[in-house]
């Protein structure tokens, strides 16, 4: 074999090592620069709720800025999220001054027994403002809150109950405890409560809770169902539902993101096994579904009567990514083709605003819920706050394949 070859061996690999290197550099430029995208148009969102003085929601159906209830609203904590966010990326005191002066005007929602999503408002809010500043008295919000979201753990069903039944458009359903698999993304906040006060009781629960939605929640096919209504006595399943999906027997979008979200948080803070088994198989599914588009945008249920010509759901997209980032360091899979294409669909012009425009809210044609007539193709406050979680998780992700590169 002659010298040539070796020499022609050489450069090939030499220019394969630069290409790998380059695509890196280039991956991270394109997260900086969605992250700098979000700084501005959120920027200019920040300007409209300081005017205000009120958290925005979403835009309605004539497009009109929708800002969040002055009672109790579950996407309230999203916006002083987002916030906290963008100061853990940008490290300007803006953003932290924002998120502290939004996150105080629902404090006192967190003493309110009569909701499940405090870990929703909580965890994201003062929850992220905690983990980046260490701050005593945000500490102190989210215990009070996890305290308050206890008392809807009923020890005869092993799971904390998602909606009160005596009043609203629930009291109509015939429902006696349901429980949504929205409610996965509470346990966040109680598995961190156990790690922060060394109380083993928020923990438990929290496993009781995802214990029982495993075996009830889900389809041979791993599919979830949205509501599960059981007998407070006997904790016995009375009823499969749905309340945001098109039908009881279908596959609402984001409840299927919320599934995989939650159980990959499970197995961060317990390491068992099954939780991760649970995220991988989940994901699987997700990712092989026919009706998924090519652009891995998911239609907001898969089920729906007239695909291809149903609304997409990009705060489904954006939840599944940052929810395949983290799974994808924890298993043997590989999650993170998929994250990073769904990335890449809802960082193009299709799904991205441009700035000024969508009245000021990152991302485009989201979907609340259709059997309500509620928030259909239109930007949510939980779209922007998951997509942007998701970048800061490609960022570091990028960030440790360089470090390793280097090496």
């Amino acid at each position: 074999m002659n010298i040539s070859y070796f020499k022609n061996l050489g450069l090939f690999i030499a220019i394969v090592l630069l290409t790998s290197c380059n695509t890196k550099k280039q991956d991270k430029q394109s997260v900086d620069s969605n992250l700098k995208f979000a700084c501005q148009q959120t920027s200019l969102l920040l300007k409209d709720a300081e005017v205000a003085q009120k958290i925005p929601r979403t835009v309605t159906a004539d497009g009109h800025m929708h800002w969040t209830r002055d009672g109790f609203d579950w996407t309230e904590g999203f916006f002083p999220g987002t916030c906290w966010y963008l100061y853990e990326f940008s490290k300007d005191d803006k953003w932290k001054k924002a998120a502290t002066h939004f996150q105080k005007k629902f404090e006192e929602h967190r003493l309110m027994p009569f909701y499940h999503d405090l870990g929703f408002v909580f965890n994201c809010s003062y929850g992220n403002g905690y983990r980046l500043t260490g701050n005593e008295q945000f500490k102190q919000m989210l215990i009070e809150a996890g305290n308050t979201l206890m008392t809807r753990f009923n020890p005869n069903v092993g799971c904390i109950q998602s909606w009160d039944v005596d009043k609203g458009w629930q009291s109509k359903r015939g429902w006696q405890f349901p429980v949504i698999i929205d409610n996965m993304m509470n346990l966040e906040m109680l598995f961190e409560l156990t790690e922060i006060t060394g109380d083993n009781s928020y923990a438990e629960v929290a496993k009781s809770h995802a214990d029982v939605t495993m075996k009830n929640h889900f389809r041979d096919d791993m599919s979830s169902y949205h509501v599960i209504d059981y007998d407070s006595i006997t904790g016995e399943v009375r009823n499969k539902h749905t309340a945001q999906g098109y039908a009881h027997e279908s596959e609402w979008a984001r409840g299927q993101a919320w599934g995989i979200y939650g159980y990959t948080i499970c197995y961060r803070y317990t390491n068992d096994i099954k939780y991760l088994r649970q995220a991988e198989k989940i994901a699987d599914y997700i990712i092989a579904h026919p009706s998924i588009p090519e652009d891995r945008i998911p239609y907001w249920d898969y089920d729906a009567p007239k695909i291809p010509n149903e609304p997409r759901d990009a705060s489904a997209a954006a939840v599944t990514a940052s929810a395949l980032f983290e799974l994808n360091g924890y298993s043997d899979k590989d999650y993170l083709t998929e994250a990073k294409a769904i990335m890449n669909s809802l960082s193009s012009n299709a799904y991205l605003a441009k700035k000024g425009k969508n009245h000021n809210f990152i991302l485009k044609h989201s979907v609340g819920s259709i059997p309500h007539n509620n928030e259909i193709d239109v930007p949510l406050n939980y779209a922007d706050y998951y997509y942007v979680e998701a970048l800061l998780r490609l960022r570091k992700i990028e960030a440790q394949h360089e470090n390793k590169g280097s090496l």
